[in-house]
Parts: structure tokens; sequence; C-alpha cells
């Protein structure tokens, strides 16, 4: 078991990780040894997330989620597997944790009387000023 939260802990058997060969950096290695990890995390049917957790958490995933629900998360930083590994789960656990904050509801305000107030006296200067910058036209008697 895997935990998030005291409320949230996911079972390591609903992760299927997959080791592929990464590119960069790896010496003689790079093209014998798979070290990048790809974890897939089915979002859509996980009895371990609550729903508006799994709502958030599809919101927050964007591009790394597929169509039928499952997260992905690739990690090839490091050229060993046990590094990537870790850093695959970090990843998801900190994504997965992050989508169970709730956002804060934003509460519509208005602006003081006194803002508004200095807005337009701003405003009637401002006028002023080009006011005055205009050339004076000579009265036509």
């Amino acid at each position: 078991m895997i935990q998030i939260t005291p409320a949230i802990a996911i079972d390591e058997r609903e992760i299927q990780e997959d080791f592929i060969r990464a590119s960069g950096p790896g010496g003689q290695n790079i093209n014998k040894v798979a070290t990048a990890v790809q974890l897939r995390f089915d979002v859509a049917h996980s009895s371990s997330l609550p729903d508006d957790v799994r709502q958030r958490l599809v919101h927050l995933a964007g591009r790394r989620m597929t169509d039928e629900g499952v997260l992905i998360i690739e990690a090839r930083r490091f050229r060993t597997q046990v590094r990537n590994r870790q850093d695959a789960f970090d990843r998801l656990i900190s994504l997965i944790h992050k989508a169970t904050m709730q956002p804060k509801v934003r509460r519509k305000t208005r602006p003081p009387a006194k803002s508004r107030e200095q807005r337009l006296e701003i405003k009637r200067r401002r006028s002023q000023l080009k006011e005055q910058r205009r050339p004076i036209q000579p009265d036509e008697d």
C-alpha cells in the first residue's frame, strides 16, 4: 500500500510498471538496458480514490491521461532503473496529493467606494492635463 494521505492509500497492484529503453546519457548500456520506467495507473477504475479527487486528478494530469482514464507517468531522468522507478512513484504520489487539496472557492467582491473615487479622480486629472496640451483656438467673433 502506498500511503498518500491518512485517508487515501493506493494498492500497489493497481499500478502497472514497464521498463523501457531510455534516450539520453547511458554510455554503452544505452542500447542494452531498459532503465526508463513507465507507470500506468487506472484512475477511472481505481477504488482507492474518492470521486472528487479522481475528477481533480484527471484535470491535473492533462495530456498524461489517456482516453480510457489511465494515467501514464514516464521517468527517464536518471541512468539507473531504481532511481527512475522511485522518481516515477514520487511524481505519482505528488500528483495525487495535489489532487486531494480542494481549491478555494472564489467569492465575488466589489471594489471599495474609495478606490472607485480615486480611479475616477486620476482619470479626471489626466484628462485635464491632456486638455491643457491642446493648442488654443482663437475666438471667431
